[in-house]
């Protein structure tokens, strides 16, 4: 403290000087102090600095004085209260000094002030503000000083944007003085004052509010002057745009005025008009919903008004233009438009009139989404046909809007497969192509490089609306773009913005439609890899290496042998040399920026994968390149990803001259902690094993091989998979490769992993490849004896691991399918082995010894016909007594599974005991859910289950009313699966179920027909669209059990296929909304003991509808009525614990989707988030409450955080309010900032990931 004294005093001393850099220098040293977080004043210094610092504010140098007033900023925080009050006191003085330096010095230390004071400390804020706020009002009115009056209408918009919420009190002072000034002659004045109330509007009360509209709208109504009526507007537009929540109610006696202005001769009165119907539409969407006709006419008028130039040159002979104009291409002089762009009129003030017009039809077709059939109708022709805009600034706000229009077009990603509808969008869309790719091309052949880029993005967003809707105008597209690439004068932004959109534009069709136009592209792209501008050049290779694709397509060819692949087109062939010549000019040069090199290496790689026969000769030149990027530490990866699509071609490229060098370095590679690198490192070494086993001698091979044991491992099971699928090939490739060294390796990492409980999907597939490869490969010692041992082992010291039930049930279904793939790979002993399992079985040392044979024969039955041994079936049965449940499952899975292996012995024995065992119904009908999912998976399987179908269903619908639900889950699950197979028979089966008078009969149907939807196309998805009506009855089912399970299914089919669900949703949500209510018919009492306990038998109920409401939000949004739904969420967000975490989801969600009608519910949102984060536990709650209770404020706050991130929520005073609330709280404040800091990343905390279904 005493350094820092001392250090301060010689500074203050140097600030008296008379040389002005003294002054100058002592002052910056000052602030450099004042910006460090550990300094700490005392008394004496804080007085002493705050005096001196405000008398250099009146210093006669004036970079002395501004360098005072930046000291101003740090100084707020590290001196007390009062003598910030002093530091305002003073600058308020100064504020009406007679000298204009000082009282631009002093306002501007005001606003420096003001947004420094913490927003935390309410005491020192609220103190300064009301200081400050009278000054600044009576500045207002006096009205002596105009420059006065501005400073302090500047710094009151400052200070109510900051602190509104703390000048309540002063609200209705600072309102009577600021009307007054939108009467002000001096425009600035009235910008100021407009500004002002703005910010005032966030935090006032109603009856402020109101008053304030009032006054607007008399002085609107009784106004003569149209720059009163400009002022009054442009206020109204002000306020609705910072507060549109509060604006709604308002908005039925604001918007016909409005729009009865809006046909006033004044152009500036007609600008603002639309300015504020933009305004309306964006922040009141459903207050302005009755208005929207009246507003897309105005609109459509306006856009054409423009009553100083004449359209008719560039209208003549309309049809034929577009012809004329594509031999006109290098001269852009002979473009008519270039005329109008050549007009000019510095008194025109109609553009703005135009482009307002524009901006409020970008804002109606971006918010009305549920209009956008009737847009294509009306709105997109009149847009077409204003891509002539002469005016730059209009010109792109038209494309921008039609661009809007395009985005909201594009459908989502679970509808983009199917054919769209006859009056949908993308149907409208589709007739329109033709005439917006002709006004578009246009633009790019004008000169505004703005309106060029415009028009490329509004051709992107068209491919992405309509894909493949280029292909029949591909030449004259191709034809607008070449000039822009081949000028030396055209910008590079320009030119890598066209060549991004070529990309966009081939992979946007197939290889044949695109096949036609390559030679027209290649010059121009060839021209563009030579660019000296490095990102120009690393498109235009992005360019070429799309273009090989096209010339020469080999992903059909993968499996043909070289001689039938097709080569290029002959006029294509002529370009192959060039491409290549280019690309390596760009791989030699070491000086390159990164991405061109990355991009070179990746552009030759697909050269010589396509057309690795034509360049031959030039193989010793660019192999030993890509060998030495592969030393490259930077190129590495890209050179294996490049090497691994030569290696992969069909055209098989001799790789000899470099494999003996490259495979030592793969090998390294291997070793190294980047992942990336290692698994395609993995990839390219399984490539180089299948194509070119015989080039790589064994010895390279086994040393290869030695470094992949360490990533067999269950740490990162897809790196595992790689590693497996390598050794498997080597295995069938190069046995000998695999040598004692690498066994000793290799075989204890695949048995730890075999009997992993992570193991599955593709690793599992992975390991059982690599052990059947071992046995058929008979490789040294890996035979099917020794590894069957191996395998087993772990089974016989299961009690010695005190892993749960769930992760050795989870491992023997590993190992077992392990055990499988070693004996059923050749070999006559098979039966034997099974034998030797249901001797396990019939005396089991353990449960976990009879699980794991169960399974073992389970999985070797799915291969293998097991009929031949007597005693299975008993076995098997007799497996179904044991008391543990583990074992029962075991044997039933087994059952199901040997049936597979011979259909016809066993299929008609398990539904005989279906029949026979009422006991063991559960446990056999789980065996035929085996049966029926095995076979279902292939078409030899559907084949062969065929003809016992009908046998099936009938011994199925016999167990239709089971009491037990797990059984009538199953048999569900069996016969919506049966369904799949036989649709058109069975269908109309399960719609006689629907009917039936039982509920558990309707309840099993209803939960048959979640089955029937899949998230893959099926043969039943046109009669599920023809009856899907019929089968949503059930969700007004008198019957409690069947409207839940008909709610599950309706949630099935909207997440997976929800092209069945969107047509009905108008008359299906109000049943949604309903069951989203609390029904107190339904909540009842239970004596437990002395104790009463409420049990509500519809929250399971109102759980599948909030996650059917969800749901809806990913895949239908455009057809929810978003207001109304979230009347919904706002009742969840006060329900049960599970609802609530559901409604959370649901709010952040919607935050990010649907933000400005969020906003606009803002207050009803945030009060049930605050309850719940100021909740407290009862004080003798078990510890599931108290981590219940955590676990939903940690929702609470993503929710709130979600909140917090829409734009403008941080000006909603209840938000804010609850945010400060937070932060107070020592438990909530850390959780707060770090789910604030992991939003702000780039790993956002997306409510999206969650999928509740």
């Amino acid at each position: 403290m005493a350094i820092v004294s001392y250090q301060i005093a010689s500074l203050l001393e140097k600030m008296t000087s008379n040389d002005k850099d003294f002054r100058f220098m002592a002052t910056n040293d000052l602030m450099t102090e004042l910006q460090k977080d550990s300094i700490k004043l005392d008394d004496d210094s804080e007085r002493k600095v705050v005096k001196m610092l405000l008398r250099l504010l009146e210093d006669k140098n004036g970079e002395v004085q501004n360098l005072a007033v930046k000291c101003l900023g740090p100084l707020v925080n590290k001196v007390k209260e009062y003598h910030v009050e002093g530091i305002v006191e003073t600058l308020c003085a100064n504020m009406l000094s007679d000298t204009e330096q000082l009282r631009d010095i002093s306002s501007i230390g005001l606003k420096t002030v003001i947004s420094e004071l913490p927003l935390g400390s309410n005491t020192l804020a609220a103190n300064v503000c009301k200081k400050i706020t009278g000054r600044l009002s009576s500045a207002i009115e006096k009205q002596e000083d105009v420059s006065v009056q501005l400073e302090a209408l500047d710094i009151l918009a400052d200070l109510l944007s900051r602190f509104g919420g703390l000048l309540i009190s002063f609200h209705p002072v600072l309102l009577n003085s600021l009307l007054p000034q939108l009467a002000s002659p001096r425009q600035a004045v009235r910008k100021r004052t407009i500004v002002a109330l703005s910010h005032l509007v966030m935090s006032c009360n109603a009856a402020l509010y109101n008053k304030l509209i009032d006054h607007l709208l008399e002085g609107l109504g009784s106004s003569t002057s149209s720059s009163v009526s400009r002022t009054h507007i442009q206020c109204i537009a002000s306020v609705c745009r910072q507060a549109g929540h509060r604006f709604g109610e308002q908005l039925w006696r604001v918007a016909p005025q409005v729009l009865e202005h809006s046909n006033d001769t004044d152009e500036e009165l007609r600008e603002h008009c639309l300015q504020a119907l933009e305004a309306f539409v964006l922040k009141c969407p459903k207050e302005v919903q009755p208005h929207i006709p009246t507003i897309i006419e105005l609109c459509l008028k306006m856009i054409t008004y423009d009553p100083n130039y004449n359209y008719e040159d560039s209208e003549e002979g309309g049809g034929g233009e577009d012809e004329e104009m594509e031999d006109e291409t290098a001269a852009p002089d002979a473009d008519p438009e270039s005329d109008s762009e050549e007009y000019s009129d510095d008194d025109d003030m109609s553009w703005k009139v135009r482009r307002a017009a524009a901006k409020c039809l970008e804002s109606v077709i971006s918010t009305r989404h549920e209009l956008l059939a009737e847009l294509y109708q009306t709105v997109s022709p009149a847009l077409i046909a204003r891509f002539k805009e002469r005016e730059e600034n209009v010109k792109c706000d038209i494309l921008s809007a039609y661009t809007a229009l395009l985005r909201a077009t594009r459908p989502p990603p679970a509808l983009q497969s199917i054919t769209p509808a006859d009056n949908s969008p993308q149907a409208l869309l589709l007739q329109r192509v033709s005439g917006v790719v002709r006004g578009a091309l246009r633009v790019i052949r004008g000169r505004s490089v703005r309106a060029r880029g415009c028009a490329l993005a509004l051709l992107r967003e068209l491919l992405a609306a309509a894909p493949g809707c280029l292909a029949d105008h591909a030449a004259r597209v191709i034809r607008a773009l070449t000039p822009a690439l081949t000028d030396k004068t055209t910008a590079s932004s320009m030119k890598i913005e066209t060549l991004v959109f070529v990309v966009c534009l081939v992979r946007g069709h197939s290889p044949a439609a695109m096949r036609a136009h390559v030679a027209a592209l290649m010059p121009a792209v060839l021209g563009c890899v030579h660019d000296p501008f490095y990102k120009v050049t690393a498109e235009a290779l992005r360019v070429l290496q799309t273009l090989v694709k096209v010339m020469r397509p080999l992903e059909t060819a993968e499996h043909i042998e070289d001689s039938t692949i097709e080569p290029p087109p002959e006029e294509l062939q002529q370009f192959i040399l060039p491409m290549y010549e280019c690309t390596l000019v760009r791989l030699r040069a070491t000086d390159m920026d990164q991405e061109v090199k990355e991009r070179a290496i990746a552009t030759c790689g697909q050269l010589l994968c396509h057309f690795g026969d034509y360049l031959q000769n030039e193989l010793p030149v660019c192999l030993p390149i890509f060998l030495e990027r592969l030393r490259n530490e930077i190129t590495r990866l890209t050179t294996v990803k490049a090497l691994t699509k030569v290696a992969a071609s069909p055209l098989r490229i001799d790789l000899r001259p470099i494999l003996s060098e490259a495979v030592p370095i793969l090998g390294s590679f291997l070793r190294k902690n980047q992942r990336a690198l290692k698994l395609s490192t993995l990839v390219l070494l399984d490539t180089l094993v299948q194509n070119y086993s015989n080039d790589i001698s064994i010895e390279l091979l086994a040393k290869v091989l030695v470094e992949v044991p360490p990533l067999v491992c269950e740490a990162d099971l897809h790196c595992a998979q790689t590693a497996l699928t390598l050794v498997r090939g080597a295995c069938l490739r190069c046995p000998a490769a695999l040598t004692a060294d690498a066994r000793a390796a290799l075989t204890p990492n695949i048995l730890a992993l075999a009997k992993s409980p992570l193991l599955q999907g593709g690793a599992l597939k992975a390991m059982l490849g690599v052990l059947s490869a071992l046995v058929s490969a008979d490789v040294a010692g890996c035979s099917r004896r020794e590894l069957l041992a191996l395998l087993v082992a772990p089974v016989h010291r299961v009690h010695e691991h005190n892993a749960t039930a769930h992760h050795i049930k989870q491992a023997f279904h590993s190992l077992a399918k392990c055990v499988a793939a070693v004996v059923t790979e050749g070999g006559s002993d098979a039966l034997d082995v099974v034998r030797g399992f249901l001797r396990d079985a019939t005396q089991p040392p353990s449960d976990a010894h009879h699980m794991f044979a169960l399974l073992a024969v389970a999985e070797i039955g799915r291969h293998l016909d097991l009929s031949s041994i007597p005693n299975l079936k008993e076995v098997l049965l007799a497996s179904f007594a044991p008391s543990s449940e583990e074992v029962k499952s075991a044997a039933s899975y087994a059952l199901g599974s040997v049936a597979v292996g011979n259909l016809p012995e066993f299929l008609p024995f398990i539904l005989r005991e279906i029949e026979a065992q009422p006991k063991r119904q559960y446990l056999l009908l789980h065996s035929l859910r085996e049966i029926i999912s095995c076979e279902s998976c292939t078409p030899e399987g559907v084949e062969a289950l065929r003809p016992f179908i009908p046998e099936i269903w009938v011994q199925l619908s016999k167990h239709c009313q089971c009491a037990e639900e797990g059984s009538r889950n199953v048999v569900a699950e069996c016969l919506g699966k049966l369904c799949l197979l036989e649709p058109k028979e069975l269908l109309p089966h399960l719609k006689e179920f629907l009917q039936s008078p039982e509920p558990l009969t309707r309840t099993t149907a209803v939960t048959a027909v979640k089955f029937t939807i899949s998230d893959q196309p099926q043969a039943i998805d046109p009669l599920l669209r023809a009856c899907m009506s019929e089968l949503l009855v059930p969700l007004r089912d008198p019957s409690l059990g069947v409207r839940r399970v008909a709610l599950v299914a309706f949630n099935s089919a909207a997440h997976n296929k929800p092209s069945l669900i969107r047509d009905l949703l108008p008359s299906v949500l109000p049943t949604i909304y309903q069951e989203t209510k609390v029904k107190k018919e339904l909540i009842r009492e239970v004596e437990m003991g002395p104790f009463k306990h409420s049990v509500d038998d519809g929250l399971d109920l109102r759980k599948a509808a909030f996650e059917c409401m969800y749901t809806l939000l990913g895949t239908c949004l455009d057809r929810l009525d978003v207001f109304e739904f979230l009347r919904h969420v706002e009742d969840g967000l006060r329900d049960h614990y599970d609802i609530k975490m559901l409604t959370y989801l649901m709010c952040a969600r919607l935050a990010q989707l649907c933000p400005t009608v969020v906003l606009q519910r803002l207050e009803s949102l945030v009060e049930p988030l605050r309850a719940t984060c100021t909740m407290k536990v009862k004080a003798n709650s078990v510890k599931q409450e108290y981590e219940k209770q955590d676990e939903l404020k940690r929702s609470a706050l993503r929710a709130a955080a979600a909140l917090l991130h829409i734009p403008e929520a941080d000006k909603n005073p209840h938000l804010m309010d609850f945010v400060t609330q937070i932060k107070s709280f020592p438990d909530l404040q850390p959780i707060f900032e770090s789910i604030l800091k992991d939003s702000s990343g780039g790993a956002a905390v997306d409510a999206n990931l969650m999928d509740q279904s």
